[in-house]
């Protein structure tokens, strides 16, 4: 019989429970997916502890890789047998799971050079990573970004893809350990905020300008010290928040920081158009299998093992991706 991660309440890592799932027939719009290798994100994290409200009981996870088994009426975009990853937000939510139904619409073919772990490591890591490089700013060769969290799995791919566009990449980390695992990858300075001033640092390697774009993903107790961080003019762009929601402020803040900008992205909204979300999917697949961007998978679990695996993503015990082997 089938297994998923389930939560009947939200609260800590302990609220998930494996268990038996009963998958039947895909109805219009469907397929049957036996999933490989699912993702482990820190928006997981979110749906579990309430942050981000779903109706309960529900499944979790919302990325895996795997092949598909049936396909519903209508479905025009896969068949039997395709490779397949995918990511989204709540229409697939559920991917804890060694085989499920799921929308058809969501699904990406593999091609031949993506494996189903790298694929479960990184479609939705990479995918935010391409809309940041490739939408969210015009990057010009020789401007210099913060990356927070430099050794997570987004920021290693975001260092990686910065070095291919000629950016400078300053990465903050907690750890010697995570700064090294960043600089291998990209950050040409590195910044341990553990003991080190950030803005002050980051003022220091630029000649007091600043960066061009600070991507934070970890929220309310960097966002002060990410502003201070810009040139005048710079973009602030919000992609998480690890350590809490940014507390609300004044806009007028923006302005006596040097008229700065601030943006708070979501993937859903870079992916949504099918044609645009085949254009990322399609660059990233092209970086990762020709080589120029490495994706780490530093952690595997099996499926029963969810609640330590939560356990450590949150103690920031982590670095590169994780996944659940199927």
């Amino acid at each position: 019989m089938a297994k998923a991660v389930r939560m009947y309440e939200t609260g800590g890592p302990e609220v998930l429970r494996y268990e038996d799932a009963e998958v039947g027939d895909p109805g219009p719009g469907q397929v049957r997916i036996r999933h490989v290798a699912v993702g482990l994100n820190y928006a997981d994290t979110y749906f579990r502890n309430g942050t981000y409200p779903v109706p309960l009981p529900a499944g979790m996870g919302v990325e895996a890789s795997g092949v598909v088994q049936a396909v519903g009426a209508g479905v025009a975009n896969v068949a039997v047998g395709d490779r397949v990853t995918y990511t989204g937000f709540v229409n697939t939510l559920g991917a804890y799971s060694t085989e499920r139904l799921v929308p058809a619409a969501p699904l990406i073919r593999l091609p031949e050079s993506i494996g189903f772990e790298t694929a479960a490591a990184m479609t939705m890591r990479g995918l935010t990573s391409a809309y940041l490089m490739r939408r969210i700013h015009t990057f010009r060769k020789g401007d210099t970004i913060l990356l927070h969290a430099a050794a997570g799995g987004v920021g290693l791919i975001v260092s990686q893809w910065a070095r291919l566009l000629g950016l400078n990449v300053i990465g903050t980390v907690s750890t010697e350990e995570k700064g090294e695992i960043a600089r291998a990858h990209g950050c040409q300075h590195i910044i341990n905020y553990s003991h080190e001033d950030v803005a002050a640092r980051v003022r220091e390697l630029t000649d007091g300008v600043g960066a061009n774009v600070v991507f934070d993903s970890v929220g309310k107790s960097t966002f002060m010290a990410s502003l201070d961080s810009l040139k005048r003019r710079g973009l602030l762009v919000c992609v998480g928040t690890a350590s809490g929601p940014i507390p609300p402020f004044d806009p007028v803040l923006l302005a006596m920081k040097g008229s700065v900008y601030v943006t708070r992205p979501a993937l859903a909204d870079y992916i949504a158009d099918p044609a645009e979300k085949a254009e990322l999917a399609g660059e990233l697949f092209d970086h990762v299998g020709s080589g120029r961007i490495r994706i780490e998978i530093n952690q595997r679990y099996a499926l029963e093992d969810a609640v330590q695996a939560h356990r450590d993503l949150e103690s920031r015990k982590t670095t590169g991706s994780s996944i659940f082997v199927v």
